[in-house]
């Protein structure tokens, strides 16, 4: 592994600390986990001081669950404190989102780097289209029944776990679907971030014990460093977040949003085209 300047390594450092930030506000602020944001800057990081890809990939990602875990905690606390919280579907996603983490854990192992990078790019795609075009899209106007929900919750836990996000992202757009108002479906995705990132942090960890490549600091596939570095901005701007998703309008911010997952995806499908074969 070559040798990093100090120019480098600051930058590297500033880079963790920005996305802590984004990532806190967007825990917040769209009841999301931020891991649009931490995985891409992780995995450039990682491949940056020297990891190829098929180390880069899911270090980034396990990474990102674990920097999740405490924001998500911070989000949801403050959005329950404003009574917007659906509890009770909480309750029901709680064993179907265990699995689908499980399951989206043990796959970390042994996928290759653009399964990851193939389901980011597909679910990031459905949820930019659905913010850009204004988020009018139903299947129906009420959520449909406990086997459909739990069905749900299973591909959520799953598809978080291989993206490494709070699921925040994926919930909201499921609820939002089924006429679920906007602030409730981002509350409730605050609680979703929580039932993800611990069990998915502690998946990845066991996924990535004893493989070959990783850096010194890292616990299977997290990397303690990386956490470290970008936690403290995190925990800063969570809160922030929060107050601003009651208080303006999420129009603007939704497209925002939007905008930057269909970045985020140019730079991944740009990764896989790019990829030795």
């Amino acid at each position: 592994m070559e040798l990093l300047s100090s120019g480098t390594i600051a930058a590297l450092i500033a880079a963790l600390a920005a996305a802590g930030a984004l990532t806190g506000f967007l825990a917040g602020l769209f009841g999301i986990g931020g891991g649009a944001i931490s995985v891409p800057v992780f995995f450039e990081v990682f491949r940056l001081i020297g990891h190829p890809p098929e180390v880069a990939m899911p270090l980034a990602v396990g990474t990102s669950l674990a920097v999740i875990v405490p924001t998500s905690i911070v989000s949801a606390r403050a959005h329950m404190q404003r009574g917007t919280v659906d509890i009770d579907l909480l309750k029901l996603w709680a064993l179907p989102i265990l699995v689908g983490v499980a399951i989206g854990s043990a796959l970390a192992s042994v996928a290759p780097p653009k399964v990851f990078q193939g389901v980011f790019v597909g679910v990031a795609l459905v949820i930019s289209t659905k913010l850009l075009t204004g988020g009018g899209w139903r299947l129906g106007e009420g959520l449909p029944g406990r086997a459909v929900m739990r069905a749900y919750g299973a591909v959520i836990g799953l598809v978080s776990a291989l993206m490494g996000i709070g699921g925040g992202a994926i919930s909201s757009l499921i609820l939002t679907l089924h006429g679920v108002t906007i602030h409730r479906a981002v509350s409730t995705a605050a609680g979703v971030g929580v039932l993800i990132a611990i069990p998915g942090t502690l998946g990845y960890m066991i996924a990535g014990w004893g493989q070959p490549g990783l850096p010194p600091d890292a616990l299977g596939f997290v990397s303690t460093a990386a956490f470290l570095l970008t936690i403290p901005t995190s925990m800063l701007t969570a809160r922030l977040g929060v107050a601003l998703a009651h208080r303006l309008s999420k129009k603007s911010l939704e497209r925002a949003f939007g905008c930057f997952l269909l970045i985020v995806c140019a730079r991944f499908l740009a990764a896989m085209v790019l990829a030795d074969p």
